[in-house]
């Protein structure tokens, strides 16, 4: 990790891997489940299967990321928050950035598994992945279902996240938003 300096102290940045993978899937995330309203809005109509099949796929490239962020996250423990932070915020940052991982790591998985019970094949951008589920129609419902309220819980999570980022920006100027900012 990077030092840091701000306006009291010295708070260390988080690497460059786990910035770019914090934006990069900021950045997905954001698009997949506007994606996702949107085909729901359009499920029915001709010719929106290539919605469903791009959101497939870039969600299969956001599980990998996922994945590799959470390899670097474990290996990678981030600095202290600064110790002038009221205890119930720290723990509020904790838990909720707990909760964000699972989500991120139900997220594609509920996708995937609807889709796989679906009855028809995988496939990463064209490429069919390997058929391991036949279609079961009650399954898919059940994982597309999860797969929605994750995505409503993930929306708060996020906002919360974000609120909280823009507090120690704006209002705290504590150096805690610049320890995830590229720049």
């Amino acid at each position: 990790m990077e030092s840091h300096k701000t306006g009291v102290q010295y708070l260390e940045r988080y690497g460059n891997p786990a910035i770019f993978l914090h934006w990069i899937l900021a950045l997905l995330i954001t698009f997949l489940v506007g994606l996702g309203w949107y085909m729901m809005s359009v499920e029915e109509d001709p010719g929106s299967g290539w919605l469903f099949r791009l959101h497939i796929s870039i969600g299969i490239t956001a599980a990998v990321l996922i994945v590799l962020r959470v390899f670097w996250r474990v290996e990678h423990v981030p600095a202290s928050l600064p110790s002038s932070l009221p205890i119930w915020q720290a723990r509020a940052s904790h838990y909720t950035h707990k909760l964000m991982y699972l989500l991120l790591i139900l997220m594609p998985t509920t996708g995937y598994l609807g889709a796989s019970f679906s009855g028809n094949a995988v496939t990463y951008f064209g490429i069919a992945t390997p058929t391991w589920a036949s279609k079961n129609d009650l399954l898919k419902e059940q994982f597309f279902t999860i797969h929605t309220w994750i995505a409503w819980i993930l929306v708060v999570a996020v906002a919360i996240h974000v609120l909280a980022a823009l507090k120690h920006l704006w209002i705290d100027k504590d150096g805690v938003f610049q320890r995830m900012w590229p720049y």
